[in-house]
């Protein structure tokens, strides 16, 4: 049996678990997926991932708010993950725990996929935080002209643009003063804060800023059609789920933790059909 797990805050509609479930289910193999809230176990994020290290978990993913908590208590082999300084994905294997960022191996495949093999162009996004860095720098390797990050917290949006550049990558990076400022003039929009989750109402690029924009791209997947993305289907943008990232990933975390390559057409199939079987 592989026993693997979540810690997150706002979690209780992920999909995660049924996907890794049905991954195992694919492969041959028993997994067990837990939904692990700190708040709901009376523990803290320290006390909640030594539990997991303890109690046999061959790994964990780690969500909203805990990407950048996670990441100075893992071994980071891969050098962009290190540059990228948050996790998503935790394998507790001898040695330590060690860390990888399957958001930024999954955001690419999402954007790829959905531009078709376009390249970004003028970027404009919202979020500094864990997935907001991971997006960056898969921003950076799909071969975005220019980067505009908006967070409210400057300091986390200055850090992030110091990263990306050290990185070395010839892509322009700029912090904006406001999200009007950062959207202005650009293809694509993103959004990297929790804005538009369940239990988090709003949406972080007004829906005045959108018409112009080619692609606009939503971390957020529960719900799939938040406030967000419906504004840009309404302006005639082209829509990228945050599901598309959460399966993409999903399937990198499971390869991560199993060693078996899943069948992505299978699975997203299988997940498709539990989601209508749930709904009816």
């Amino acid at each position: 049996m592989v026993r693997l797990g979540l810690i997150g805050d706002n979690i209780k509609r992920s999909k995660s678990p049924l996907l890794h479930r049905l991954a195992g289910g694919l492969c041959g193999l028993e997994v067990t997926y837990e939904p692990l809230i700190p708040a709901d176990m009376g523990m803290d994020f320290e006390a909640v991932f030594a539990f997991c290290q303890n109690e046999g978990f061959a790994g964990i993913n780690i969500t909203y708010p805990y990407k950048e908590t996670v990441f100075s208590r893992l071994v980071i082999e891969d050098p962009r993950v290190r540059a990228i300084g948050a996790c998503n994905t935790v394998l507790f294997r001898e040695g330590g725990p060690f860390g990888l960022n399957t958001d930024y191996t999954g955001f690419m495949t999402a954007i790829r996929t959905a531009l078709d093999g376009d390249k970004p162009g003028v970027v404009a996004m919202a979020g500094a935080g864990g997935v907001g860095k991971a997006a960056a720098f898969g921003i950076a390797e799909l071969g975005a002209s220019e980067l505009r990050i908006f967070d409210m917290d400057t300091g986390k949006a200055n850090a992030l643009a110091d990263a990306l550049r050290a990185s070395g990558t010839a892509m322009k990076v700029t912090v904006a003063a406001s999200v009007d400022e950062a959207v202005e003039g650009t293809d694509g929009l993103v959004n990297c804060t929790p804005l538009g989750m369940d239990g988090i109402p709003g949406t972080a690029i007004p829906r005045r800023l959108i018409p112009g924009r080619r692609w606009a791209f939503d971390a957020v997947y529960t719900p799939v059609d938040t406030h967000f993305l419906m504004d840009a289907r309404a302006e005639g943008v082209t829509p990228i789920s945050g599901y598309e990232l959460f399966f993409n990933q999903g399937v990198d975390a499971f390869r991560a933790f199993t060693g078996r390559e899943v069948d992505a057409v299978a699975l997203r199939a299988a997940l498709k059909a539990e989601e209508a079987k749930a709904a009816a």
